[in-house]
């Protein structure tokens, strides 16, 4: 029997079990791809509840609705944690803002600004300021504390130390997809390609997969790349150990600001003894906001290689 083993991306989501349902409901709308026809089974790596006190609601976490008036599963940062970081890891944060756009994010009295870089993919999505600075916080704080490790208290009496329990979860998923027959998947949206690499590459016990999906992902970001276990070099970043010769395929939309501005194609960058073999796919999405996993997980493209792995 197949299984996709799915690792969602930034920001607030509904509960677990929702959330897969969400996502295997975007595959089959429009005439998609119908995982229970195939008898497919899936599971989702959750990691919001580390981040965020409660799940969002169900109705508002569908990222293909946002629009310029709402961003729900985005919810307001204080972005006074930027301020309190030692100077690497502040010095950090402000190098990859920037590769996303992020002109600054130098304190202020009394708070931390964000501001868009002019002439940039980010400057160019029509949404209002505040909402575009509210999501790049969100992606600068979920990014800085996963590859940091970071040690964060989301409600009290339950304290996360990020990478490290996101690893735990992360290998319990990937071995319950072993358990099945095959072939196995793993799909990660945004930083959730980030967290799938790092499982196939950093965690000993990690099982085999037969193909990846990595969706809007980052990977390309230099400052990403720097942070990856075992250290990741251009020339051998293929995840030879979980992966083999099996497929990897990166979906990415040119307008999507987390994928950063220079390297959304990341064949180049991630080498299998000196060659290519990842598949950069680019797409078009629709609206306002470009990295939206429901928009992706719509598209011609991204479905047809998943049906061509699982079959």
């Amino acid at each position: 029997m197949p299984h996709v083993t799915f690792v969602h991306g930034i920001g607030n989501k509904p509960p677990a079990d929702e959330l897969l349902d969400q996502w295997r409901i975007a595959l089959f709308d429009d005439d998609g791809l119908d995982l229970d026809a195939m008898g497919v089974t899936s599971s989702m790596v959750y990691w919001a509840d580390m981040l965020y006190a409660q799940p969002a609601a169900a109705f508002t976490a569908h990222e293909s609705t946002l629009g310029p008036d709402d961003a729900a599963e985005f919810e307001v940062q204080d972005p006074g944690w930027i301020c309190e970081l030692p100077d690497d890891e502040r010095q950090f944060v402000e190098r990859l803002g920037l590769e996303v756009g992020v002109a600054t994010v130098e304190p202020v009295p009394g708070e931390c600004e964000t501001l868009v870089l002019p002439d940039t993919e980010l400057e160019a999505i029509p949404l209002p300021p505040a909402v575009k600075k509210r999501l790049m916080q969100v992606f600068l704080r979920d990014v800085h504390h996963f590859l940091y490790d970071a040690s964060f208290t989301p409600r009290p009496g339950e304290t996360f130390r990020i990478r490290s329990d996101i690893r735990e979860r992360a290998l319990k998923a990937l071995q319950e997809g072993d358990s099945q027959p095959g072939p196995h998947v793993v799909v990660g949206h945004s930083l959730g390609s980030v967290i799938a690499y790092d499982a196939l590459t950093a965690i000993n016990d990690a099982p085999r997969v037969d193909a990846l999906l990595t969706v809007g992902s980052p990977l390309g970001i230099s400052e990403v790349q720097d942070g990856l276990t075992p250290p990741w070099t251009r020339n051998d970043g293929w995840p030879a150990r979980c992966l083999g010769d099996g497929r990897w395929t990166n979906v990415y939309d040119p307008l999507d600001p987390v994928c950063g501005l220079l390297d959304r194609q990341i064949a180049g960058d991630f080498l299998h003894a000196g060659q290519r073999k990842v598949a950069d796919v680019g797409v078009s999405n629709t609206g306002s906001w470009r990295h939206s996993i429901g928009k992706y997980l719509g598209q011609p493209r991204l479905r047809d290689f998943l049906r061509q792995v699982l079959e």
